[in-house]
């Protein structure tokens, strides 16, 4: 049976060919084990070179760094065995622990040792998986201030609000005599604060999300309008195969590209067509398109520049699902001619769009039209700031931390439960029902930073990391 407390190791580095293989050993017989196949005495928070023996034979020249309780990771005796990066030698070395007793680590199972032992909070453990999992730079800048306690100090504000005026509420209701009755103004006041420090973090949860996950952009439109081209100028790369054939591009194709800290999935599909000469592959691949459409954060929606919009365009555009949201965008700008035509089409656009379709084409911060070449790169920039605010929105503040949802569906049951005592409060209801609910949202808040914490939720939390953190 598996010990909570037991001593664990696992390999902390990818298995593979590397300067370095890290061993990661955690638990009360850390040293005591490791200490049985090193040639020296391994002496604590000094950096420790020796040999792995095994049976008088030499298996690596490693260095050794042993973390003594409580000064650890962990919060228990760690000990890390540096071998050179082969993977032969990593997993000889694992083995060789293995067999001298302990146990292979869980997913995760150093973090969450760490959290059980009071070294981080749970905001902290779920930073340490988003800083490893982060797309880009602006997404690994955010989980490092959760880990350093960005996220955790916010929560602790609303939280030492909450548990002030509930101490004030509780503390009349027990002691009539000696404690004067707190007004409904003091505790309308107390949680009118309170909800709007929530708000305040939930605002911006679309956002975080994003920054966690990332966002789909496909690309769509007839055949040889230029998403192929498009496509492969927005990654400054020759992804695509590009030619004046009709249905030259059959299969899904898909690269991530940093716009101003998203990770941007820009994909490129079939050209959209009705006809009776398409073969089957590019029946296929047309229906894969209209799929990954219905997929989409975001479609660029492509027409011709040179040949102007037409009933074909619109139908394409119409695909896109209501959630979708839609850039429409004129290709071809450098044999179309560029600002000289930006009104022309502009005015094409309007004469020949639904009203619906022409208000979803405020495509842009300054709600122009866009019109690019893929050929010159003309307004490629313009583009991708346009992706941008299609998918974050305008006038985003300057972000310090970021929430997962998890954390996201614990903020909305503690504003859902301060509303209620907040509303209770307005109708002069009983101070010990106004409590409960105030009490219902400190328990979500808990459930936060890991103050509450359920095996269900550690469950969830660390199942998601990798074995060896």
């Amino acid at each position: 049976m598996k010990n909570s407390f037991d001593t664990i190791c696992a390999i902390a580095t990818p298995l593979s060919a590397g300067g370095v293989g890290i061993i990661r050993v955690s638990g009360e017989k850390s040293l005591e084990i490791v200490q049985k196949f090193f040639s020296r005495k391994i002496v604590p928070n000094v950096i420790n070179h020796g040999w792995i023996v095994n049976d008088g034979a030499n298996i690596d020249e490693v260095v050794v760094l042993y973390f003594k309780n409580p000064k650890s990771f962990t919060g228990e005796d760690v000990v890390e065995v540096q071998t050179h990066g082969s993977p032969i030698v990593i997993k000889e070395v694992l083995n060789l622990l293995l067999c001298a007793g302990v146990r292979l680590a869980e997913r995760g199972e150093f973090t969450k040792r760490a959290f059980l032992n009071h070294k981080i909070d749970m905001t902290q453990a779920e930073a340490v998986l988003d800083l490893i999992c982060a797309k880009t730079q602006k997404a690994a800048h955010l989980s490092a201030n959760n880990l350093s306690g960005f996220l955790k100090q916010e929560i602790n504000k609303i939280r030492v609000e909450i548990i002030e005026i509930l101490a004030k509420i509780i503390a009349s209701l027990d002691f009539p005599d000696d404690v004067a009755e707190v007004s409904n103004s003091d505790i309308e006041n107390a949680l009118t604060n309170s909800i709007f420090r929530i708000e305040n973090i939930l605002k911006n949860a679309n956002t975080h999300n994003i920054l966690r996950e990332g966002a789909k952009v496909a690309i769509v439109g007839q055949p040889n309008v230029g998403k192929s081209s498009l496509f492969n100028a927005l990654l400054s790369l020759q992804r695509a195969i590009v030619t004046d054939i009709a249905g030259t591009t059959r299969d899904i194709i898909a690269e991530t590209l940093d716009v101003n800290g998203i990770a941007v999935t820009i994909i490129d599909t079939a050209g959209i067509r009705e006809d009776e000469s398409m073969d089957l592959v590019e029946q296929i691949g047309i229906s894969n398109a209209k799929e990954t459409l219905a997929q989409a954060d975001l479609a660029l929606c492509l027409y011709d520049g040179l040949k102007g919009l037409c009933e074909k365009d619109e139908s394409i555009f119409k695909l896109c699902p209501d959630r979708v949201q839609k850039l429409i965008v004129s290709t071809k700008a450098d044999l179309a001619g560029r600002e000289a035509t930006r009104n022309a089409l502009c005015e094409d656009f309007v004469e020949k769009f639904e009203p619906a379709i022409i208000q979803e084409a405020d495509i842009s911060a300054h709600g122009e039209h866009l019109n690019v070449s893929a050929v010159t790169l003309y307004g490629i920039e313009e583009l991708k700031r346009a992706i941008f605010d299609k998918i974050i929105g305008l006038n985003q503040t300057e972000l310090e931390f970021s929430t997962n949802q998890r954390q996201q569906e614990c903020l909305r049951k503690g504003k859902a439960a301060l509303e209620n005592a907040l509303s209770e409060a307005r109708l002069g209801q009983l101070h010990d029902l106004i409590s409960i609910d105030i009490k219902s949202a400190l328990l979500a808040l808990d459930e936060i930073t890991g103050e509450l914490v359920t095996e269900e939720i550690l469950t969830h939390v660390f199942e998601r990391f990798c074995i060896g953190k």
